[in-house]
């Protein structure tokens, strides 16, 4: 028993229940070989409409289906060969005959280049016809089954690469979920850095988007801003803690934090991206002379000099155990001091611009 789907025939732009006749257009500029066409195609069960040339071939293709079509070449006007684009551009899925009195191999590869299915000689039996014309709609039928099976598998790697970005995303969020979890948990533990990374995520955001970043690489900049500062899980208390000036040795154990923290959030790469060099080097200066690779200006990732410059002054505006906090006003008079030795220029301009354009940064908790 046939399916729903093997029942029907596709004609032009339109599907008919089995049984239906199959459509055809006759063109061509003699009425007596149009007449006999029709009548011989009406008694093998097609439904034939005709046509006398080519442009009025193409307002019946325009108004009405048709599953196929026998066409003269020698036609006053446009010819058949030149037709044959202009009927496919009308129905692309229109099985297309050509008729010529000449046998003409030059011609007849031109019609078929065109996109005609089939080129036959006049004078033709009838039965020779029929059989062209059933040839013609069989590879009609198969190239509209191969472009429907095409477009399921398109349609079918399009929902599998949308279920894929969603599951990635997914897998993303989770991640970075954990990780947040871990910032979260050390920023507890500390009174003065409570909110510290959310604020220069926000600000480093907002200096992004002032450079011209797209969205994509603001969400980066973003994410990277909240995930900066992971690496002080591993860093002892007492030194974070510690009220005064730290010794050689401390400092370089607060230095380790940007080691520690892009070692745990390497195996994440794959998911975050730019991101993780945006951390990595955050604490890099313009001038060189920063930890942890020592790399000086452009070599600096554009990420990590905006999360030095959102750093840097979220650093001066909180209360520390050594110090009080910085008005963002001298914050800023402090920060111009260090453009062009710690901080990149076009960064801090943009930091002005984002304070000038609201007077306000980044709410604290």
């Amino acid at each position: 028993m046939k399916s729903a789907a093997e029942s029907r025939r596709v004609q032009g732009d339109i599907s008919y229940e089995e049984g239906a006749p199959v459509r055809v257009l006759v063109v061509d500029d003699e009425e007596t070989i149009r007449v006999a066409l029709s009548r011989f195609l009406s008694s093998r069960g097609y439904e034939v409409q005709t046509a006398a040339d080519a442009s009025e071939a193409l307002m019946r293709l325009r108004r009405e289906p048709f599953a196929a079509m026998l066409c003269d070449v020698r036609m006053p006007g446009m010819s058949g060969v030149e037709l044959v684009p202009h009927a496919l551009a009308v129905r692309p899925q229109l099985a297309i005959t050509i008729l010529s009195a000449v046998n003409d191999a030059s011609t007849a590869t031109e019609a078929l280049s065109s996109g005609a299915y089939d080129y036959l000689t006049k004078p033709i039996e009838l039965s020779d016809l029929h059989r062209a014309l059933e040839r013609a709609l069989v590879r009609r039928a198969a190239a509209i089954e191969r472009e429907q099976m095409e477009r399921m598998i398109r349609a079918e790697v399009a929902e599998r690469t949308m279920e894929l970005e969603r599951e990635k995303t997914a897998l993303r969020n989770l991640s970075v979920s954990t990780v947040e979890t871990l910032v979260n948990a050390q920023e507890a533990k500390d009174i003065y850095l409570r909110g510290h990374s959310q604020r220069v995520a926000d600000l480093a955001a907002a200096i992004a988007r002032e450079l011209g970043i797209d969205e994509e690489g603001v969400r980066l900049v973003h994410l990277a801003g909240r995930l900066h500062d992971v690496g002080k899980i591993g860093i002892r208390e007492e030194v974070l803690n510690k009220p005064s000036r730290l010794t050689d040795e401390e400092f370089t154990h607060v230095k380790e934090h940007v080691r520690i923290g892009v070692e745990i959030l390497k195996p994440l790469a794959p998911i975050i991206g730019e991101a993780l060099d945006y951390v990595r080097d955050h604490h890099e200066r313009w001038a060189g002379g920063g930890y942890p690779r020592g790399v000086c200006a452009e070599a600096i990732c554009l990420g990590g000099r905006i999360l030095a410059v959102a750093d840097s002054f979220d650093a001066l505006t909180s209360q520390r155990a050594y110090r009080d906090p910085l008005t963002a006003v001298a914050t800023l008079e402090f920060l111009g001091t260090q453009v062009g030795s710690h901080l990149d220029p076009r960064v801090f301009a943009a930091l002005e611009r984002v304070w000038g354009s609201s007077g306000v940064l980044p709410n604290r908790d």
